[in-house]
């Protein structure tokens, strides 16, 4: 039997090429088979009455299908009704009102058969209904008279249409009224004043009704509404009252908010699944209300709410049953609130979790119909045979009911038919056909016989055998005429009929043959594979420098296969080259000549092939040229008088006149343009073009509402833009592209979340953007389930297996049909937490710090997910030396990918460890493995807690020590070691000790006296010594010189020689003191000053000093010292006759005696000393007093 593996999801060309491939489930058209119903008519279909009704039903069969239809429950008979033809070949019908048929007459309810002598197919029931567009009703409209301030309410009640008319207000100019927070339109047409103003006046209210299908606008007729302000209504009844009368109009007071709409308190809405969700409040109030959305109990709804209509209208798209609940609207002003809860239940109609899917069957064999769908309320379930119910069909031995299920056992070729599958509920049902068609067919291969593959050589190569067979053939690969079958890790085999070659070497090529077979046949068909030398650029572009105005040239030189024709092209910053005859390309490199500023950039050189693409890039750097002589430069002038031409629907011609170049020539011209529709007011990038050109053919896309500008370029810088051209709207058109980024991740473990980048405006092509979402789960020989969505760019599968590989597509589509076929995309549901544990989980002790893990891997199959890698978790239980537990805290050691080994680091030397192991996926941690205990051996200690030297003698020193804070193993011994210092910090011989494990002091004994000692100090398990430690010490003198070094503080001398000092510095002390208060306020001076004497104070003229108080240095012996340190001068004595102010007053006599303050004596004695003769100063022993005085 053949291997058969998924194709990886990273190789996109891979998935573009098998989603081409074609199913085995798909019948070749000319086989026998029931019918398939390909097109009809949506169910609910209104028509334009003035056109012809076109019922559509087309179905594909063999033999080709009959038609035949119902209407309104009985059988329409076509042939009886001139009006109505079916095409030929066809089911469709066509309903003549053109000449002269009414569209009333055919409204109902259709149901078209497509039957062949295999089975019958049914179509939806297609409601026929005209649009209608009737005219208003006939009202006596009354002005409305509304004092300045109060509420108003402008009805429209337009007529009933179907479908039902847009509304809008407009004046009699046909221009729209003004809205706003204080005047806006609801929900329902009317128009609602929250307070009318004076300028709320005016006769031409218009309410119109536009319905779209009839393009016909209806116009109700003009509502006037006078707004009477309070100043003009007091000056009107003042003029009809007489001079006794008393009216005073109240003026225009503020009102808190009232809800206009709804009204009461509370209310109820009722809104289906996937639709939008519109609730409105209007509220009347001066100042006018702001009103406020909140969910009670809840958010509102991120990235699908939107307010509308100056937040009066909440808008929630896309509303699902989680979206049910109350909704609160607060209407606020200055005065107060008000509020109104809407109470919200989001119903369902049915919709798919799986649609029945066509089943080919050979006789005898076994096979099931699964219908399956959701809704609230829970839809019903019911099963047709060839469009008649199955209670009542033809009995069929091999089928049984089973629910939503049809079980078919042993079938035959009389057990083919086509299988109708209704789900329905209150708001709605879904219906689906899917046929058993029992074949016994030989194998056939589907794919052209011959067919050439070409790939270059390393990468996969992608061999197609498509097949159809029934039963289902199995398919071989053979190489070469004669070769054996294809096996091996080196071939991938794919469900359809694919040979896959991850990596095609040049031994690959040759001849590939394909045989299907089953119990009827057998078939095969040859493919023939040529694997080619890929691309190379052997010489790369290579950075360059230029100055400007200068000349550059970048090499690209390759390699390739000779039977591919290569083509090299040159860009410039990722876009084309400039359209520039500065450019040369040439077949090896790219010259520029002339180098300008604008030439700055990266250059790349892409090298492509039919099979292959290669690239190399280099940056130019310009730099100035040497200095000209200076020329004045500007910007461009702004081009002028654009002008369309050529209007085509997907193009169009642009035309200009450039203006001024200011000295600098235009080097290029940049078009953009404005989309009104999409964008209004943002400018887009559309081209550029040199400037030399003044004309461009512009691509255009759908549905855009075009105007263009144009902005000149030259080295200088861009112009103004210029003014734009008129507008130009393209058609609609089906969209040309698909969303992009279109990713499948499951949230949950049953679900998977298909997301997209939605489309923008201008890419929709038209109106009525959607998005056709598919799936199916890769594989497995499913149909695709589609699901169209709008405004959304998720969409959430429910009801899915755990982490299965899916096939996803997204389409755009618009109101003029599809997008191109998408290409698919692989995703995966979600995830689920890993099964089971790691088994086998090993331990390998390295030494004692490091240990080894092994495990075996889990099966990927109880991964459940993503495999991320497996988490060891780890703790110490206790250490073997101490015997004690304590908590410890658990480490985590990750191991990415599906490794199934670790190293476990950092770990504790002689100590009880435990371990489990963990597999990881996307979604967290599987179950632990059993806890594995493992010890690691003992280590070597750390150093001794703590080592003190106490009890120092002549020869002996005292050593304890504390053990090591972690033995790390079963302690031996210690190791002492010591040696002396000498003064010159030289170190002495080594001593070494070795001391039992369980002491912890020691005596040194025989040490020598007055030394400094040095000692290592460590601790010793089986493995080794620990890390020392060290201190030192020193031992005593000997008593003999100690008794000669008495301490000098103890001694008789050096106390009284200390305790003179001490006497000598306060005698000093106080000297100073008595010096600074001299000259201050004491008594004598003061009574000086009170009588100021002119005799004794006497004023000099010459130099304006006072006779008493003059300076030293005035006086005619000043350079003759003053004995005992008196400062009086000699010829200037106070005597007693002199003053009655004098010493007598203060002190017991005028002789000098000391007194209290010895200072007074010798500065007003009475008595003049008698001077010592010159030279003889130093004759008399200096006295502690006449010491300080000199020194101050």
């Amino acid at each position: 039997m053949m291997k058969k593996m998924s194709m990886p999801t990273s190789k996109t060309s891979l998935v573009l090429f098998l989603c081409q491939i074609i199913s085995a489930l798909d019948v070749p058209l000319d086989l026998s088979q029931p019918p398939t119903i390909t097109q009809q008519s949506p169910k609910d279909y209104i028509v334009d009455p003035r056109e012809n009704i076109v019922i559509q039903c087309e179905a594909k069969g063999k033999p080709p299908p009959s038609f035949s239809w119902t209407r309104n429950g009985t059988h329409f008979d076509i042939d009886k009704d001139a009006q109505v033809t079916m095409k030929p070949n066809s089911g469709t019908l066509v309903i003549n009102i053109m000449n002269g048929g009414k569209a009333e007459a055919y409204e109902g309810v259709y149901q078209c058969t497509a039957r062949n002598e295999r089975g019958a197919a049914i179509s939806n029931n297609i409601v026929i209904r005209p649009s209608r567009s009737p005219l208003w009703t006939k009202e006596k409209l009354e002005p409305n008279h509304v004092r300045e301030g109060d509420s108003l309410v402008l009805h429209c009640r337009p007529p009933v249409g179907l479908p039902p008319p847009i509304i809008f207000w407009m004046d009699n100019a046909f221009q729209r009224l003004p809205q706003s927070e204080r005047v806006s339109q609801g929900l329902n047409g009317d128009l609602y004043f929250s307070n009318v103003q004076p300028e709320d006046t005016r006769e031409d209210y218009i309410c119109y009704a536009r319905f779209n299908h009839t393009q016909t606008i209806q116009q109700k007729q003009p509502i006037s509404v006078k707004v009477f302000s309070m100043d003009s209504l007091n000056d009107t009844i003042a003029a009809n009252l007489s001079d006794t009368d008393i009216y005073g109009a109240k003026p225009v007071t503020e009102r808190q908010p009232v809800l206009l709409t709804p009204t009461g308190s509370t209310s109820t809405k009722v809104e289906l699944r996937g639709n939008v969700l519109l609730l409105e409040c209007i509220a009347a109030g001066l100042p006018t209300p702001v009103i406020r959305w909140i969910k009670e109990g809840g958010e509102l709804p991120a990235n699908r709410t939107f307010f509308e209509n100056f937040r009066k209208t909440l808008k929630i798209i896309d509303v699902s049953e989680a979206d049910s609940g109350n909704y609160k609207c607060i209407a606020r002003n200055t005065l107060g609130s008000a509020h109104h809860v809407i109470s919200v239940t989001v119903k369902a109609a049915p919709y798919w979790i799986t649609a029945p899917r066509n089943l080919v069957l050979s006789p005898g064999e076994d096979g099931t119909l699964i219908c399956r769908a959701n809704g609230n309320p829970k839809p019903s379930i019911s099963w047709l045979a060839n469009g008649v119910p199955i209670a009542i069909a033809p009995e069929d031995p091999s089928r049984k009911v089973d629910g939503d299920t049809i079980i078919f056992s042993h079938v035959q070729e009389r057990s083919s038919a086509v299988y109708q599958c209704n789900a329905s509920n209150e708001y709605g049902y879904l219906l689906s056909n899917a046929f058993v068609n029992v074949l016994a067919e030989p194998p056939r291969i589907l794919t052209p016989a011959n067919k050439l593959y070409q790939v270059i050589a390393d990468s996969p190569a992608l061999l197609d055998c498509a097949y159809f067979g029934s039963p289902k053939p199995e398919i071989e690969w053979f190489k070469g005429v004669k070769g054996s079958i294809l096996r091996g890790n080196e071939y991938v085999f794919h469900d359809n009929g694919t040979l896959e070659i991850p990596v095609a070497q040049k031994n690959s090529a040759g001849t590939y043959t394909c045989v299907a077979r089953n119990e009827l046949g057998k078939i095969q068909n040859e493919v023939q594979l040529e694997i080619k030398d890929p691309t190379m650029i052997i010489k790369q572009p290579e950075y360059k420098v230029i100055q400007r105005y200068g000349q550059v040239s970048f090499e690209c030189i390759i390699k390739h296969d000779s039977t591919l024709l290569p083509t090299v092209t040159w860009l410039k910053d990722n876009d084309e080259l400039p359209d520039d005859d500065r450019f040369l390309v040439g077949k090896d490199n790219l010259t520029i000549m002339n180098v300008t500023d604008k030439d700055d950039g990266t250059y790349t050189c892409i090298v492509n092939t039919t099979l292959d693409s290669v690239s190399a890039s280099a940056v130019l750097t310009v730099v100035a040229a040497p200095p000209t002589p200076a020329i004045i430069y500007a910007r461009p002038n702004p081009p002028f008088d654009l002008e369309l031409t050529g209007q085509l629907e997907r193009s169009i011609d642009l035309s200009w006149i450039p203006g001024d170049e200011n000295n600098s020539p235009i080097t290029n011209f940049v078009i953009e343009y404005e989309d009104a529709l999409h964008e209004p007011g943002v400018w887009h990038y559309q081209t550029e073009v040199p400037g030399t050109q003044t004309t461009v053919h512009l691509k255009l896309s759908p549905y855009v509402n075009y105007s263009f500008r144009v902005i000149a370029v030259n080295k200088i810088g861009r112009s103004q833009p210029s003014e734009p051209s008129e507008q130009y709207l393209t058609k609609s058109a089906s969209p040309d592209e698909n969303p992009a980024n279109v990713q499948g991740i499951g949230s949950e473990p049953d679900n998977l979340v298909i997301t997209w980048e939605p489309l923008k405006g201008f890419q929709s092509n038209g109106p009525g953007l959607q998005y056709k979402v598919s799936w199916r789960q890769k594989d497995v020989d499913d149909e695709w389930t589609s699901v169209i969505v709008a405004n959304v760019s998720k969409y959430i599968v429910s009801g899915t297996p755990t982490f299965v590989p899916y096939e996803i597509k997204v389409q755009a589509l618009n109101d003029l049909g599809y997008a191109p076929e998408p290409s698919e995309v692989i995703g995966h549901s979600g995830e689920d937490l890993p099964m089971v544990a790691p088994g086998n989980v090993q331990v390998h002790v390295i030494n004692s710090t490091l240990a080894k893990v092994h495990w075996d891997p889990v099966p990927l199959k109880t991964v459940r997910g993503h495999l991320q890698g497996y988490k060891v978790y780890y703790w110490k239980v206790q250490s073997l030396s101490r015997r004690s537990r304590r908590h410890v805290e658990q480490k985590i050691l990750t191991f990415r990918g599906n490794k199934t080994f670790g190293m476990l680091p950092g770990l504790e030397p002689y100590s009880s460890y435990k371990l489990n192991v963990r597999v990881v996926n996307g979604k967290g941690e599987g179950p632990a493995s059993p806890d594995k205990v493992f010890r690691t051996p003992e280590g070597v200690p750390s150093s001794p807690s703590f080592l003190k030297i106490t009890n120092p003698t002549l020869d002996s020193l005292t050593l304890e020590w504390g053990s090591p804070t972690h033995p790390n193993g079963v302690l031996t011994s210690y190791t002492l070691k010591f040696q002396p210092i000498n003064n010159t910090h030289e170190l002495g011989p080594l001593v070494e000790i070795r001391i039992p494990a369980n002491e912890s002091s020691l005596i040194l004994k025989n040490l020598n006296y007055s030394t400094r000692y040095k000692f290592y100090f460590n601790a010793q398990t089986s493995v080794g010594s620990g890390s020392q430690i060290t201190e030192e010490a020193v031992t005593i003198m000997d008593e003999a010189m100690a008794s000669r070094q008495v301490d000098i503080a103890t001694q008789g001398w050096f106390i009284g020689l200390m305790c003179a000092v001490a006497l000598l510095i306060l005698i000093l002390l106080i000297v100073c003191f008595i010096r600074r208060n001299k000259g201050g306020k004491y008594p004598v001076k003061e009574k000086e000053d009170a009588h100021a004497d002119p005799e004794i104070q006497p004023m000099k003229e010459d130099d304006g000093t006072f006779g008493e108080y003059r300076s030293l240095e005035s006086d005619a012996e000043d350079h003759k010292p003053l004995k005992k340190g008196s400062r009086t001068p000699s010829d200037r004595t106070v005597k007693k006759e002199d003053s009655d102010d004098s010493l007598v007053d203060y002190g017991e006599g005028v002789n000098g005696q000391f007194n209290e303050d010895g200072s007074f004596i010798g500065q007003y004695s009475g008595k003049k000393e008698k001077e010592p003769a010159e030279g003889n100063e130093s004759s008399e022993a200096p006295s502690p007093v006449n010491a300080m005085n000199s020194f101050v």
